[in-house]
């Protein structure tokens, strides 16, 4: 049979490489993550399951949520997690956006601020909390500021075991001092990757910098947005050191009440029931985000 040739001038189609077979090479390199995570994370997350769904005698049941849901603290602990996490939340997204938005628009020293914001990520959570309490104590760094000022006559008990909400707000404070800087990594992340055609074409039509920020920025920044909300919620509900530090035992909140049902009462079960309840706000937190905040892709014509 004669051999049909290409016509004149035209090359004839290559074949295509074969796929190179790997082997078990990807699983080996993949092996030591995965024995990481089921040893320090999935191994004992079934356990603290476990722990919440049976009770002292070893019975499967919900009887260690019930008896959660009678302890006298639970309501006060969790109306505290979920009102620092209302106040939190819109803090620390107003600073971190004004952090990156200045960052990103590269003025002069602009480096060394991303510097200065980057420094409370080399602190940690109770280290904050001590820093914070030589601010707010009542001889504290703040009061001999504002006495030297003329501002004030007597010290202001910041830490008053009376007034709650303003032992959350010291939290808050010390909270959004420590972490914001996460955010604002997210979001000069995501910022950068914003292609500069869109804000091009918004100072073409002479937009304001208000609409520009708020009709352009904003929602192809939505990715990161969603990314920094799922991250503080989840690190939100995990406050310990920070209110360990600031109140001590006068303020409870959710991770609080794991730790003294673990230390002090020796009660595992009910501990790991408070594990699995701030898990499961974590979740839920997580769903509303990726529900409420869509991400579309957005292509230039």
């Amino acid at each position: 049979m004669a051999s049909v040739s290409a016509p004149a001038g035209q090359r004839r189609p290559t074949a295509r490489p074969r796929a190179r077979h790997r082997g078990w090479t990807p699983y080996l390199l993949l092996a030591p993550s995965v024995a990481f995570l089921a040893v320090f994370f999935i191994a004992p997350l079934v356990q603290g399951i476990e722990l919440a769904f049976t009770s002292t005698s070893g019975q499967y049941g919900l009887a260690t949520f019930h008896s959660m849901l009678n302890d006298p603290g639970f309501l006060s602990a969790l109306t505290n997690t979920l009102i620092m996490l209302a106040i939190v939340l819109p803090v620390q997204f107003v600073l971190a956006m004004a952090m990156a938005l200045l960052v990103t628009s590269r003025p002069k020293g602009s480096g060394f601020w991303l510097y200065v914001y980057m420094l409370p990520l080399g602190v940690s959570e109770l280290t904050s909390g001590i820093v914070w309490y030589s601010v707010f104590t009542q001889q504290g760094w703040l009061n001999s500021i504002l006495t030297s000022l003329g501002l004030i006559h007597a010290p202001v008990i910041w830490l008053s075991y009376s007034d709650s909400l303003l032992i959350i707000a010291t939290i808050v404070v010390a909270e959004a001092w420590r972490s914001t800087s996460i955010i604002v990594i997210i979001l000069v992340g995501g910022l950068d990757a914003i292609p500069r055609e869109y804000l091009e074409a918004a100072d073409v039509f002479y937009a304001s910098p208000w609409r520009k920020f708020w009709h352009v920025t904003l929602p192809l920044l939505r990715p990161a947005l969603r990314t920094a909300l799922i991250l503080r919620t989840v690190l939100a509900f995990e406050v310990f050191a920070t209110v360990i530090a600031l109140a001590g035992g006068s303020l409870s909140v959710l991770a609080t009440k794991a730790n003294n049902a673990y230390t002090q009462f020796q009660e595992p079960h009910l501990a790991a029931a408070y594990g699995v309840l701030i898990m499961a706000l974590s979740v839920l937190a997580t769903a509303i985000f990726l529900a409420g905040l869509p991400v579309r892709e957005e292509r230039l014509p």
